[in-house]
């Protein structure tokens, strides 16, 4: 076969090559020179059975590649998007309705940001996005995480969604399941007349380590799905056909991220997880395996491009989207973020997980956060009580952190708690030590607060989760129209993040068949996509 040139001709060195990778709507017919010559591409033309004058040797076609293909085709049917990529849910309502809103408008899967809200503000939330996007039937979810420290608000969290047909949680921190997570997984559970289990309700389980994948891999356990059924939290006819189907159909496998997270490769970890998934749907015999995505220092096209190479159903963002306008973030945290390179985070304290020493991602860059924060920790493992810390390290605390005394900080602390869960300060009344962690942990959950309200006056103590995505987005889009931080828009980078990951892999596709494609060629840069 051969190929002959109609109004553009081939391309086969350095510029007029980087001029046609883009193209990826378009057919692109890799040709030869001859005699055994160059390796290059047309665009357009025609084709012929034989060589003739102004024809070239073809030696493989690669049809239109749209961003819309990218991904798993069965993830964009099951929750009726656009396109396989997903926003994550960015706690303290930082993944605002807004900013769902805005992704389910264009074709993408928003979490809203529920984790650390009180259940009147998760409500208030979802009926706002129930209003807005439900009559159309756009798709959205919300945020589940577990609470180990605040189990009722989890399970009243749950119950909430159940209630007001939330059909999509993001499930994150979970380092085992609860009856809150098996419940909202089983709850509705069908049988078609083809015989297959139809849900109602569709679980991303966020995970970084392969014990908790397999958690949510597996079936929901048996003892756990018969308390459930005991306490008339589901039906025996749900609890049974919850043993046929995992916990959750959708895995979010996150690598090195903001906020929680293991910091671990995502090139070593998403085909670990892989691996672990056909592993188990082999073994129970699975009708529909569950889906794995790749989450975690996704800020280029580069980055989703390799996440779908190696097998990503769908790509996660999160630091990058806390920049966006939409985000629940203020200002002045949202241009420390436009400001942020790769090596500026840091891990500290976590408020939700204080006291079992889990730790977050956070921005390093103009906040000292995470060094007050680790001073925290450090005091609370090392003394049983305020009072049996040294006096000089209590007037630091009391100075330069907490900004107020600790009896004050306490009865602050105290009032909060007597309204979110009365059990907590019973607990810390005669619990010296719990009552100086929930101290401690109010710095730490109020720091993220001022970083929302844009409290300038404790600007250095903004606690701003972020991983190192945030600074190769930076990068990648200096010069650009997304360089400015009003100029940042979700959708917009969603949209770039995609259009490029698919030049990036027409690049690789047409490198992998010879062509001297140009290293330019892998560097799409950002620009405003309708």
């Amino acid at each position: 076969m051969a190929w002959r040139a109609l109004a553009q001709a081939p391309a086969f060195d350095g510029d007029a090559l980087a001029a046609a990778v883009p193209a990826v709507r378009e057919t692109v017919y890799v040709l030869q020179e001859r005699p055994q010559g160059r390796i290059g591409v047309g665009l357009g033309g025609e084709l012929s059975s034989g060589l003739g004058a102004g024809s070239w040797a073809l030696l493989g076609m690669l049809p239109p590649l749209y961003p819309e293909w990218l991904g798993e085709r069965s993830f964009c049917e099951t929750h009726k998007t656009r396109f396989a990529y997903v926003a994550g849910a960015m706690a303290n309502g930082i993944a605002s309705t807004r900013l769902v809103s805005a992704m389910a408008r264009n074709g993408c899967l928003g979490f809203f940001g529920a984790a650390g809200l009180s259940l009147g503000r998760v409500e208030a939330g979802i009926s706002q996005l129930q209003r807005e996007l439900d009559p159309q039937r756009l798709p959205w979810g919300s945020n589940l995480i577990h609470s180990p420290a605040e189990p009722a608000l989890e399970a009243a969290v749950a119950d909430l969604y159940l209630r007001c047909g939330v059909r999509c949680v993001e499930a994150s921190a979970y380092m085992a399941l609860t009856p809150a997570i098996v419940r909202y997984a089983a709850s509705g559970l069908t049988r078609d007349a083809h015989g297959q289990i139809q849900r109602q309700n569709q679980v991303f389980a966020k995970i970084s380590r392969e014990e908790v994948a397999r958690h949510f891999l597996l079936p929901a356990p048996t003892q756990m799905l018969a308390e459930l059924v005991a306490t008339g939290q589901l039906c025996a006819a749900e609890a049974e056909l919850a043993r046929e189907v995992p916990i959750a159909e959708d895995i979010t496998v996150e690598a090195d991220s903001g906020g929680h997270t293991d910091r671990r490769a995502l090139s070593a970890l998403l085909p670990t997880i892989c691996r672990l998934r056909d592993q188990i749907s082999a073994e129970r015999g699975y009708l529909r395996a569950p889906r794995v995505g790749a989450a975690g220092g996704l800020g280029t096209p580069a980055a989703v491009a390799a996440a779908f190479a190696m097998g990503a159903a769908y790509v996660q963002t999160g630091s990058v989207n806390q920049a966006c306008v939409e985000s629940g973030l203020g200002e002045s945290a949202r241009v420390m973020l436009s400001q942020a390179d790769m090596s500026e985070v840091i891990m500290a304290p976590a408020a939700d997980m204080f006291e079992l020493g889990v730790e977050v991602q956070v921005l390093r860059r103009g906040s000292m956060f995470a060094v007050r924060a680790r001073k925290l920790y450090e005091l609370y493992r090392g003394y049983n009580a305020w009072e049996s810390i040294p006096g000089g390290e209590r007037e630091k605390v009391e100075t330069q952190i907490l900004r107020a005394s600790f009896a004050q900080s306490w009865e602050a602390t105290r009032s909060f708690w007597l309204t979110r869960d009365p059990a907590q300060v019973d607990r810390a009344e005669t619990d010296a030590k719990h009552l100086m962690a929930l101290v401690f942990r109010s710095y730490l959950g109020l720091s993220s607060r001022w970083a929302i309200d844009g409290l300038s006056a404790r600007s250095a103590d903004y606690q701003i989760w972020c991983g190192p995505a945030m600074g190769a987005f930076n990068h990648w889009v200096k010069g650009s129209f997304l360089e400015q931080p009003s100029q940042r828009g979700v959708v917009q980078v969603a949209r770039n993040l995609m259009e490029g990951a698919a030049v990036v892999t027409r690049a690789q596709q047409l490198r992998s068949y010879g062509v001297a494609v140009p290293a330019r060629s892998f560097d799409f840069r950002p620009r405003p996509l309708g």
